[in-house]
């Protein structure tokens, strides 16, 4: 019997339990719901969550279902202009699509129970807890060959609950789309699950923004399992700027040669936070690559970088690369970086490593000593720090909408 069969249920564990009971209505959630009752959320004795002691955390938050926030102006509007907007809870109800994309109900891929991310507990938490509390979701098709001009925004359903969603997106063989995925605050004291998957066909190109920002007295726990098939792209984007408890996953696994996977990342976090960033990128076949750069800035609170490259025993002539950055602006905030590999090919080049400091004191004194106060000087040196990995999306328009982000918490923070 496992330990968290023995431990009596926290008060938060108990919350979603009853919350999932509420929203029951089918045998596969039943499924789910009694696992969860059964397991419990992960501590820190699952490595997989050895940095991220949900059953704790959840533990000193408010969980509940609190009065549903109004929806502020600026998550009305789309993060980037001209977008076609999915409502993930209402598929049926109107939703424009484009010639060459089908937007239909959501349909599960793969039972709850089984996932391609082979983290070493023996259930996936965030599966878990997303299907026992039926979330809501679409299945999108993009047809073969179609180049999507106009970004697809991706909006989780919104309730006191705080929105369990999914989606599963097909990009068909050589088409090429953006996506952006909303995470918006909803409601006090409220988790919301987000689980979504991607496949991407041979010669396809999809670009995938995630935006996080929950307010600080909610939680957010989000997942994306992502294929690659022949000569596919996969170039991802992560902004983690809110959230009492965060954890965001990614699981990428290349199936054909020439699959190319590029992350980059940004996590901002304040005092009382905990954001929790957690890839395995599986290189299963020869000739792929791939990179990852995440840059966190820490004024407080704890962050965490699990960063896993697992490279096949016939996965020769692989090229990958994972860099986590952090910069320390306060005494009163820490980072847990564990980059990791795991090789069983002796023709490849693989790299990993984390770095931690504080602001770089003679790039500081070089501003002050050009008339530029203190505070304006540091906040330029964190903006620049983190601005390198947002350019690197070369779209302006992209590029722009996720620096006036980043620039709004930063100015909030530093004024």
């Amino acid at each position: 019997m496992s330990l968290s069969k023995t431990q009596p249920r926290t008060a938060a564990e108990l919350t979603l339990i009853d919350r999932a009971e509420t929203r029951l209505s089918n045998e596969t959630s039943r499924e789910a719901l009694e696992v969860l009752r059964t397991e419990g959320l992960p501590s820190r004795r699952v490595e997989a969550w050895h940095y991220t002691d949900l059953r704790a955390l959840l533990g000193r938050v408010n969980v509940q279902d609190g009065e549903q926030k109004p929806a502020q102006p600026s998550y009305l509007t789309p993060l980037l202009p001209h977008s076609l907007v999915v409502e993930l809870d209402r598929p049926a109800a109107g939703n424009d699509v484009a010639s060459g994309l089908k937007v239909s109900e959501g349909k599960r891929v793969a039972p709850w129970n089984k996932t391609v991310n082979h983290l070493d507990r023996g259930i996936d938490t965030i599966r878990v807890l997303n299907e026992a509390m039926e979330a809501k979701g679409v299945d999108i098709e993009i047809a073969s060959g179609l180049v999507l001009a106009t970004p697809v925004e991706l909006r989780p359903e919104s309730n006191s609950t705080g929105g369990q969603s999914y989606a599963n997106v097909a990009a068909g063989a050589g088409s090429s789309a953006t996506f952006v995925e909303r995470v918006p605050p909803a409601s006090a004291g409220a988790v919301s699950t987000a689980v979504y998957t991607l496949d991407i066909g041979d010669g396809a190109d999809v670009l995938w923004i995630i935006v996080q920002e929950k307010g600080s007295d909610e939680s957010h726990l989000g997942q994306l399992n992502v294929t690659l098939r022949a000569d596919a792209k996969l170039r991802l984007f992560v902004l983690n700027a809110g959230g009492a408890v965060v954890r965001q996953e990614v699981h990428a696994v290349t199936e054909g040669e020439g699959a190319d996977i590029k992350i980059r990342g940004v996590n901002l976090l304040n005092e009382g936070q905990h954001i929790d960033v957690t890839t395995t990128l599986n290189h299963n076949v020869a000739h792929t690559t791939s990179t990852e750069i995440f840059r966190n800035v820490v004024l407080g609170g704890h962050g965490v970088f699990q960063g896993m490259i697992r490279v096949a025993k016939g996965a020769q002539k692989t090229d990958a690369r994972l860099a986590c950055n952090t910069l320390l602006l306060s005494d009163d905030g820490d980072f847990s970086a564990k980059p990791e590999l795991e090789i069983f090919a002796d023709d490849v080049q693989c790299g990993h490593g984390a770095t931690a400091g504080e602001i770089n004191a003679d790039h500081l004194f070089y501003l002050m000593s050009r008339g530029i106060p203190e505070a304006r000087a540091r906040s330029l040196l964190v903006k620049a720090f983190v601005g390198e990995v947002v350019e690197e999306l070369e779209d302006e328009t992209i590029v722009e909408a996720l620096e006036t982000r980043i620039d709004a918490w930063l100015d909030s923070r530093h004024s």
